[in-house]
């Protein structure tokens, strides 16, 4: 990847403060910016296809180090300084397990800097077009990563080609992970969900600071992939966001992905098991919290090593959720603003198979009866809450075949369905119903970047359309995420930023010059994203309708069955 071009800085920089929030000088490459808190000096960068350049404000506080006594606290306001911060270099991670950064990096073959890690963690990344004046008030696009709230990070992704193509301001927040993130005592000693108040916090930072980076407070686009979906989708439901942005979009992830939250029971055996790893295996929860506030990073840390990927998920704690998601959406309590929501047509394809070790022999060689089982003993607490359903899965999507490819390719369908698809199209249904408009697509293509490191059979698995949206043959800087694309794919690229950044100015993703995305109505049509856009209905009915009736009729006679069992 070539690195950013640098032009020499050879002229005095001219900042009007309240009027133009760049540099006057033709040559002046080194953007200052007055905020609330304090002047920030940031840097320049280019965008492959374009004169546009971008500003490049990175490492932003936008809370107090959450550390000390505000480890397992919710976020406060950060502190301001009198000097010119330079805004020049990446900030560290949240604290985390670098494995499975690095997993990521091997399997797509991305191209991005070596990070740091920290629990002094909470910033933000800004792009900005060069050009732009305060008064400018450019729509604001808030973006927020994925990672199973266990790892991830803002550095991760660029957002300048967006920025210079679409003419929008990016901002890409960071928020604790893991243990730091999400434990949770259940109590007043520790509430849980502070990496989902962190996200407000950021919200909240971007409403009082975008309008002097030439943002429009008013017109604020929360989106996010995955675990970053889920947390756009949660944000549309919790009290604390409302009015903190205005559109929503939600790939890969929302609020009703299994295991987003914890049971009681589930919250007490995390505890322990968290409790006990640090060497906090206490009984009192004020005494546990307290004496993991005395950990090191390292020691807090640990617990990421022992436990691998496993997802610590958030509470309903009365404070950033009030009810179950479900509820909610049900009584129509969401946030009255435009939603996009999708999937991918692979979604575990390929990432998650390799993360949770199934050799590419064993996908390559298709399944037989047994290598089902072994497999969906690999997913093991992913497929927890429905484990006492496999066999009326098994009848419904794989009884009577015998060919092991498609077998194989069954099997991942049926859990695709259950982690991303039918969760995706309930909450589509839950939003429409608001009367608000819903947009819905399904993304199809397999980028060439993949064809000699992914086996045939898969198509485009999660987190591919990421690429795509945030220009990624585009970006002239640290980050390299689809290799040499395609002429086709570089119009894609073009044609996917051009309706994100649409949906962010108007909470409509058409305009001139792109297929018509029509509204998920009654008629549930939604757009299949590939290198040409078509127009599809009522994705993959007839399974969607056994998760929606069939499997709830099943639970409940089950449920049935051992109350009648209790009551004898």
């Amino acid at each position: 990847m070539q690195p950013a071009i640098f032009f020499t800085f050879f002229c005095l920089m001219v900042v009007v403060w309240g009027t133009d929030i760049t540099s006057q000088g033709e040559e002046a490459k080194q953007p200052l910016i007055g905020t609330k808190y304090g002047k920030l000096q940031g840097k320049q960068l280019r965008v492959k296809g374009t004169d546009t350049a971008v500003n490049a404000f990175f490492g932003i506080p936008f809370a107090k180090p959450p550390i000390g006594a505000l480890r397992f606290s919710p976020p406060e306001p950060p502190q301001p300084w009198n000097d010119v911060r330079e805004a020049t270099a990446y900030p560290p991670m949240c604290i985390q397990d670098l494995k499975f950064i690095d997993k990521h990096r091997e399997l797509t073959q991305s191209e991005f800097p070596d990070l740091t890690i920290s629990e002094d963690c909470l910033y933000l990344n800004i792009y900005t077009p060069a050009e732009v004046r305060k008064d400018d008030k450019l729509p604001v696009m808030v973006w927020i990563h994925g990672g199973g709230l266990v790892y991830g990070g803002a550095s991760t992704f660029d957002g300048s080609a967006l920025s210079a193509y679409e003419n929008v301001i990016v901002v890409i927040i960071q928020y604790r992970l893991g243990t730091l993130g999400f434990f949770s005592t259940g109590d007043e000693h520790a509430l849980g969900n502070w990496g989902f108040l962190d996200q407000v916090a950021a919200l909240q930072w971007i409403q009082k600071n975008i309008e002097d980076f030439g943002g429009d407070p008013d017109s604020v686009t929360i989106f996010g992939e995955s675990a970053g979906g889920a947390s756009v989708s949660l944000l549309v439901l919790s009290p604390l966001s409302k009015g903190l942005f205005h559109k929503a979009i939600s790939e890969s992830g929302v609020s009703l992905f299994p295991g987003m939250f914890s049971t009681d029971e589930e919250m007490v055996v995390a505890v322990n098991k968290i409790a006990n790893l640090t060497g906090c295996g206490l009984t009192d929860s004020a005494e546990i919290v307290n004496c993991m506030r005395e950990k090191t990073e390292e020691e807090i840390l640990h617990p990421f090593l022992n436990m691998g990927f496993e997802l610590l998920p958030g509470v309903i704690d009365g404070v950033f959720l009030l009810k179950d998601p479900k509820e909610i959406l049900a009584e129509l309590g969401a946030h009255p603003v435009p939603y996009l929501i999708g999937v991918n047509n692979h979604e575990t394809g390929w990432s998650m198979p390799i993360a949770l070790n199934i050799s590419e022999t064993t996908l390559m060689e298709g399944f037989d009866r047994e290598a089902v089982n072994i497999v969906t003993q690999m997913f093991g607490p992913l497929l927890s809450s429905i484990s006492g359903f496999m066999p009326l899965l098994y009848e419904e999507y794989l009884s009577d075949i015998e060919d092991p490819y498609i077998l194989r390719d069954t099997y991942f369908e049926m859990l695709s369905d259950y982690f991303f698809v039918f969760p995706a199209i309930q909450t589509a249904n839950y939003h429409r119903d608001t009367g608000l408009p819903v947009y819905f697509y399904e993304f199809q293509h397999r980028a060439s970047h993949f064809r000699d490191l992914r086996l045939d059979f898969v198509k485009a698995d999660h987190q591919d359309e990421i690429a795509f949206i945030f220009g990624g043959p585009f970006l002239d800087h640290d980050i390299n995420v689809l290799g040499t694309a395609t002429d086709d794919e570089k119009d894609l690229c073009k044609t996917m930023m051009k309706y994100w950044a649409n949906f962010a100015r108007t909470g409509n993703p058409n305009g001139d010059g792109l297929a018509e995305w029509p509204v998920y109505d009654a008629n549930e049509q939604y757009l299949m994203i590939s290198l040409q856009q078509k127009i599809g209905k009522q994705l993959h009915h007839h399974r969607m309708a056994f998760w929606s009736k069939t499997v709830p009729e099943k639970i409940n006679v089950i449920s049935s069955q051992k109350k009648e069992h209790v009551e004898l």
